[in-house]
């Protein structure tokens, strides 16, 4: 027995939350013989309030206090995050243990009119939560009118549904874990919608020096998608990337290699910046830091600088 006790995942109460939750339960008990564990569910402040867009009260983060908070007390032996949820730099005393094979990273538009983007008509209305797809939306189509859109899955897509929006974008990997394949009109490509770091992968996140997590988990840790996340986190990590910052960072292995491509861009799309960076796989962090300085040479600490005034 590898405890005495079940193990204890704190998780969001979101139905994509609990699929992450319980998948990594599965997971975990088919690799070791007779381990037990259990869910601990949670409702976050960033599940609590919605009427409010995310950068307005504190960003991303707030999906997962309340989950290191049990951590901390001991309640919960681990979390499960989407990954793209978890800010870039953690609270002291808390570590990534594992990041898991990463679902598709893309963004997918939604409609029940329209096939893609550019069927839209001037005016539409799209929804989306993040000013990450909200300035690209801008940049690449300044005639739709984009609105704020926030609540699970379920609840986007009841919106949509009551023809709130014309369409609506949301992270394909989402959809997908959760039987919604069928909703997607169109997956965006990068080059259309560049996702958010660390989309559609699984963090792991435990109390820093538990060991015997470490080993636990090691089977659960995939090095490709890790590698990937970790250049993409370090890109918003230099360039203090959060829901208050438009700002996408994606990285694909290729050949054994690291193909990284990120934006910055003002929140009306007006100003857009974007660069590419190739390196090493081994190291990600340094790919991370080499495309953020290339994006602060076109001008991105003045786009920052706006947006912290």
């Amino acid at each position: 027995m590898l405890f005495d006790r079940p193990l204890i995942i704190a998780t969001r109460e979101s139905a994509l939350a609990l699929w992450q939750a319980h998948h990594v339960r599965d997971r975990l008990m088919a690799l070791h013989a007779g381990l037990e564990v259990e869910l601990l569910g949670m409702t976050t402040q960033g599940d609590r309030v919605l009427d409010v867009t995310l950068n307005k009260i504190g960003g991303k983060g707030l999906f997962v206090k309340e989950l290191e908070q049990a951590l901390q007390d001991g309640r919960a032996d681990l979390a499960v995050h989407s990954l793209k949820d978890v800010p870039m730099i953690l609270p002291e005393g808390f570590a990534l243990a594992a990041i898991g094979e990463r679902e598709d990273p893309r963004d997918a538009f939604v409609s029940n009119q329209y096939k893609q983007l550019s069927e839209l008509p001037p005016g539409a209305i799209v929804g989306t939560s993040s000013l990450r797809r909200e300035s690209q939306l801008r940049a690449r189509y300044p005639h739709l009118d984009i609105q704020p859109l926030r609540g699970n899955v379920n609840t986007r897509l009841r919106k949509l549904d009551e023809d709130q929006y014309a369409a609506i974008i949301l992270a394909a990997a989402g959809l997908k874990r959760l039987g919604f394949a069928d909703r997607i009109a169109a997956v965006l490509e990068p080059e259309q919608s560049l996702p958010a770091a660390g989309q559609g992968a699984l963090g792991i996140e435990i109390r820093a020096g538990r060991a015997d997590l470490e080993t636990l988990l090691a089977p659960l840790h995939h090095p490709d998608t890790a590698a990937c996340v970790r250049a993409e986190r370090e890109v918003s990590r230099q360039l203090g990337g959060s829901c208050q910052v438009p700002l996408g960072a994606y990285a694909v292995m290729r050949d054994g290699a690291l193909f990284l491509r990120g934006f910055v861009a003002s929140p009306d799309g007006q100003t857009f910046l974007q660069a590419e960076a190739r390196g090493e796989a081994d190291a990600p962090e340094a790919l991370g830091r080499e495309l953020a300085d290339a994006l602060r040479a076109q001008g991105a600490d003045a786009i920052l600088d706006a947006l912290a005034t």
